[in-house]
Parts: C-alpha cells; structure tokens; sequence
C-alpha cells in the first residue's frame, strides 16, 4: 500500500504552473466516451494535472475533477476532500492517471453532484471502501491505496468519468434525480 505516498503528493512535484479551464457539460460526447489511458510521465499529461487541480481549486464545492470534463479524453483525474463534512479518510489533494478500483466493500446510497451535471443531483449507491490503483503523474510512480466514506465516493465518480460514466448512469431511475438546489 502507498497510502503515505499519496497523502504526501503535491501539485509542486509537477513542476508547472496549473491554468484554469473550462468544465464541459452533459451532452457533450466526451463525458460518455472510456478515456485513453496515459503516460503519466508526458510532458502533456503533467501539464494536464496541473491544470485539473488549478480547476479544481477555483470551482466551489468541486472535490474531484476527471481530464474528459474539461474536454480531454483520457484516464486521469484529481481529488481533494478534506474540507468535505462526510470526509473521515483523506489523502489530501492528488491527482491519478489510469485509475482503478481492485477491491470494493458493500454499497451505500447516498446524493452526487457533478460540475457537468450543475443543475440535477442524484441518489447513487456506491461502495462504502475501497482499494485503488493508479499512477502519480509526473514520475509515473504505482500506487495502490484503501479509503473509505466521501473519498471512497468521490474516487468512483472520478473513476467512472474515465470510463465514460456519469451519476446519472448509475442512479436507480427518475425518482432519484433530483434539482440542485441553491443555497444563498
């Protein structure tokens, strides 16, 4: 496990200056195309991480952002939870390329979010922990990690953006979509 790994991660391993960039909206057809997988060590993709979590960062209440949201089609995304109420495990801010989930615990409901989707949220059970594996970008590192509660949820909904995925494909139907609400 490299769990310390992760939680030591910086966005100043990358070495460049992130640059903010537009989120993409459903119906756009890269959010529901499987991304390529990566060379994390590319001079692109490290750009590519700098660049999600500059994103990330100036987006409010965003916890995780995948490259096919912001109009790039491939497998990499960044995470930050800490600030979240429901966080109880955290890594801190890192970002994954080629992610993956090898092991999973028993599922929980409970309501999503998601920059390309800004006016519904949705009901969706996902597993209550899990084990990822992934590389860091920049030096392509593995790294393979166990988590659990929101940053268990917010890395499967990274997760399934790579795979051309959004909540509202794993909602149990329209009773559980819901408006988003707007809070003054």
């Amino acid at each position: 496990m490299n769990s310390e790994r992760v939680a030591a991660w910086t966005e100043a391993e990358l070495g460049v200056e992130g640059r903010v960039l537009d989120v993409v909206r459903a119906p756009d057809g890269v959010l529901s195309a499987r991304g390529a997988d990566v060379d994390p060590t590319s001079a692109d993709i490290v750009q590519l991480a700098a660049d999600l979590v500059a994103t990330m960062r100036v987006s409010p209440g965003c916890v995780g952002l995948a490259a096919n949201q912001v109009g790039v089609g491939v497998r990499m995304f960044c995470v930050d939870v800490v600030e979240h109420p429901k966080t109880r495990t955290q890594h801190g801010t890192f970002v994954l390329c080629n992610a993956e989930v090898v092991e999973s615990s028993r599922n929980e409901r409970a309501r999503e979010g998601c920059m390309s989707v800004p006016d519904l949220t949705g009901d969706v059970k996902r597993a209550a922990r899990l084990t990822v594996r992934g590389e860091l970008p920049g030096t392509g590192e593995k790294v393979e990690f166990s988590t659990d509660a929101f940053e268990a949820r917010a890395l499967q909904h990274e997760i399934d953006h790579t795979d051309g995925l959004l909540f509202l494909d794993r909602v149990a139907g329209a009773h559980a979509i819901y408006p988003r609400q707007t809070y003054l």
